[in-house]
């Protein structure tokens, strides 16, 4: 169970416990409860075809990479260019068939019900999935708590799925708007709520699964570079290619591909002490891949499509020159709607050693 759930005051666990008649334990978290963490549980991931796990905190959607290298970089790394973005902090997914709800509650002691609500013990379980019970949804956003009806035998022989609300932080206070205990919802519908998934939640979810590859630049000279004489950088054709990535979410027909496309390198020469070029530090990317042109014997004297010219030498420690790639980032959902998200970028650092000799062989 995660660490992140915490329980209400024991009076009001109590109260839920003897409204339901069980053995077993609520422990939800009110959205300034900091305190009485409840016993541990091993996690499980979530499931897949509705047989969810014990963690509301991960998510059965699944990705893959039509396009681009799915190992060349690092999941996530993206940084967007709006900090005002982010990406969706909640919805619902299907978590559990009838029979594999069944399953879960005859052979585990208990799991996440909610997003900031588990229920310890079968008790809890069994009356209100299993003996149609009423239990209390700890919405604690709204001004009251509303009762949400039971079910009869896990709704076996029905076609459908229980949802369940999934958020990857469940810190995150916005994390709340999807409060409700877990829910049957039949199969082929999608349920009626402003937090139910669509194929932008995916494509937005996607986004920090976009595995870029690294931005080491070539450079000439390499890695020292002379005082008033240009750096040429530039980055071989096919570096750099486009990144599809698809995420599904079994048992909905959702499904939405987030592509990301590789727009403009940009330079940071790591002092102020340097002119770049062009002068906005952003070198395009040609329609091969490549970035800037290769240095070539005889152009020590001619200005770069892509470059750094550094003014003084450094004094100790070497300059961090900074190279970031710029991402564009669109999308396409299973319903026909698509658009653009945020530009992406990724930077690294690499040394250079600048020095004070005003000649070069050419």
């Amino acid at each position: 169970m995660s660490h992140l759930r915490r329980s209400l005051a024991w009076s009001t666990v109590l109260a839920v416990a003897a409204v339901l008649g069980c053995g077993g334990t609520a422990y939800a978290a009110g959205p300034e409860d900091n305190t009485n963490v409840p016993p541990a549980d091993n996690e499980s991931g979530g499931g897949t075809d509705g047989e969810g796990g014990l963690s509301a905190s991960v998510s059965n959607i699944k990705i893959t990479y039509p396009s681009g290298d799915d190992g060349g970089g690092k999941e996530g790394n993206l940084g967007t260019v709006d900090p005002n973005w982010k990406p969706p902090a909640c919805w619902y997914e299907p978590a559990f068939s009838p029979e594999g709800l069944k399953k879960f509650v005859d052979t585990d002691g208990g799991g996440d019900v909610g997003i900031h609500e588990s229920w310890i013990g079968k008790g809890l379980w069994t009356d209100h999935y299993r003996d149609g019970k009423p239990a209390d949804n700890f919405d604690l956003k709204a001004p009251t708590n509303s009762s949400a009806e039971g079910y009869k035998d896990y709704n076996l022989g029905k076609d459908g799925y229980f949802w369940r609300g999934v958020a990857p932080d469940p810190d995150d206070p916005d994390t709340w708007d999807c409060g409700r205990i877990m829910f049957w919802v039949d199969a082929g519908e999608v349920p009626d709520d402003p937090n139910a998934p669509t194929p932008k939640t995916l494509a937005e979810y996607a986004y920090n699964k976009v595995k870029v590859p690294e931005t080491e630049v070539e450079l000439k000279p390499e890695a020292k570079s002379t005082v008033n004489l240009p750096t040429w950088v530039w980055l071989d054709k096919g570096t750099f290619k486009d990144v599809k990535v698809r995420a599904a979410l079994p048992n909905t027909g959702l499904w939405a591909e987030t592509t990301a496309k590789p727009v403009a390198l940009h330079l940071e020469p790591g002092t102020k002490d340097a002119e770049v070029f062009p002068s906005s530090g952003d070198c395009e990317i040609n329609d091969d891949g490549s970035i800037g042109s290769p240095y070539t014997k005889g152009s020590a004297d001619k200005t770069p499509p892509c470059g750094i010219r550094y003014l003084r030498a450094i004094d100790g420690a070497p300059y961090q020159l900074s190279a970031s790639v710029t991402w564009q980032i669109t999308w396409e959902g299973s319903d026909g709607t698509g658009g653009d998200l945020p530009d992406g970028t990724f930077e690294t650092t690499q040394d250079m050693n600048v020095q004070e000799i005003q000649s070069i062989n050419r």
